[in-house]
Order: structure tokens, then sequence, then C-alpha cells
């Protein structure tokens, strides 16, 4: 393969980002390849990218899917069919240019120097998010504060979703027993991640909030969040986490 690195971005109405998004990876150092999850836009996103994939056409991929199906579906869905082409790091990242792609750089490096899964985060080093009205930015804080309380993680950034995983992470995380289908999906990898024992670097990264497209949070997000993760770690007391040999 010419490529060990796959970027998978769920999409749903994001033409106005998705070309730039697509070439902006495709100009970084490190031969990155694309996997665009599509969740059936109707505003045409599949087409710019099918269009995309006559001008690249061994590094972008695309997988159509039947409608909104949820960001935990559209990544485990990504995720095996990365693992399946043998890919040997498997990025998550957004498609509306909130995570930088250069920090994708610096995540690959993160797990080449020893991390198994590095995490962009905004607030490893102080509180780096632009453009978010101060009470998004204290809810997003303090939610991560509070996961931090429930499970016992140390992770700064529990609700990040901008990660690099090492192959043998996803190898090794059963997506079945993966129970949330929208943002609290982050929380769930990152608590199933770190219950494993693998390990995990927090990556400094600043967040810029999206200038084209409209953002898809909702107050159902966080109450799933919070609700949900007292439930995920009482379910984690009847599980076992044991790695195959």
């Amino acid at each position: 393969m010419e490529t060990e690195k796959i970027v998978i971005i769920p999409t749903y109405n994001e033409k106005e980002n998705i070309e730039a998004i697509i070439r902006k990876v495709f100009m970084l150092p490190g031969a990155f390849h694309l996997l665009i999850v599509e969740d059936n836009s109707p505003d045409g996103t599949a087409q710019i990218v099918k269009r995309l994939m006559t001008e690249f056409p061994e590094k972008l991929h695309i997988m159509e899917r039947a409608g909104k199906l949820g960001l935990g579906t559209a990544y485990i869905d990504g995720f095996k069919w990365a693992l399946e082409k043998g890919y040997q790091y498997i990025f998550e990242m957004d498609a509306d240019f909130s995570h930088n792609p250069e920090d994708l750089v610096r995540l690959y490096d993160a797990c080449v120097n020893g991390a198994d899964l590095a995490i962009g985060s905004r607030y490893i080093s102080g509180i780096n998010v632009v453009n978010w009205p101060m009470g998004r930015v204290l809810m997003s804080y303090y939610a991560s504060a509070y996961v931090r309380l429930i499970t016992g993680m140390r992770i700064k950034d529990t609700t990040a979703g901008f990660k690099c995983y090492k192959r043998k992470v996803l190898e090794t995380i059963d997506f079945d027993r993966i129970k949330f289908k929208g943002y609290a999906f982050q929380i769930e990898m990152k608590f199933t991640t770190w219950k494993f024992g693998f390990n995990i670097v927090e990556v400094p990264i600043i967040f810029t909030d999206r200038k084209e497209g409209k953002s898809k949070m909702s107050g159902g997000i966080f109450s799933e969040a919070i609700w949900g993760v007292v439930r995920m770690k009482w379910r984690s007391f009847f599980r076992s986490y044991k790695r195959a040999a």
C-alpha cells in the first residue's frame, strides 16, 4: 500500500467545505488517504467528492450510506473499512475546518513516538477554542471535567473528535459493544481504549468553530453524554478488558 494513513471524515451537508478540506489534506506531507462517509446529503456533497475522485483516484474514497445514521455508526463503518484495507493509522476529523488538517501530522508523529491513541486536545494547555460563545466553551470544558470525575480517566478533552488510532486499538475494540451513536461515542471510544490499557497522548491543538455550513450540535447531544456516561461506567464493572495475547 502506498500509505499507511487514512483520514475518515463523516459528512452531511458539507458542500461549502468538502472540496477545500480534501485538497488541504492531500497537500500535506506524508501521503494521507481520505475516506468520506457520506450520509446521503441533499446538498450534493457526494457529487463533489465523486468529481474529485477522478482527480485523486488512488487516495480519495467514499462510502455512501442511506441517511443520517449517527456519528458513531459513521466512524465504526469507516473503521471497519480501513481495517479491511490494511491501514495502520486511522484518523478521525471533521469536515468543517474546526480541526486544522495540518495537525494530522502532529497526531501521526505522536503515534509513531509511542501513543496508541493520539487526541487533538483543546484543553491540555489551557482552553484553546476560537469563535465559540462562552456558554458553549464552558459547557464543553465542564462536560470533560464531569466525564473525568465519573470515569477516572485523566484525559483533559474527553469529547474531542480529532484523533489518530493505531490499528491494534481498533482491532481490540468490539464495535458491537459500543452503545453511543451521537457525540458521546467519542467519550465511549476513549474510555474503552483507556480500559484496555492503551497509551493515550493528548496533543494540544487550537479548535476553530466552523465558518461555513451549519453545526450539528444540539442540547440532546450533551444530555446523552451526561446520563450516558454513568451507564457506561456502570456497564464497565461487568466487562473484561483483557487484550488478546
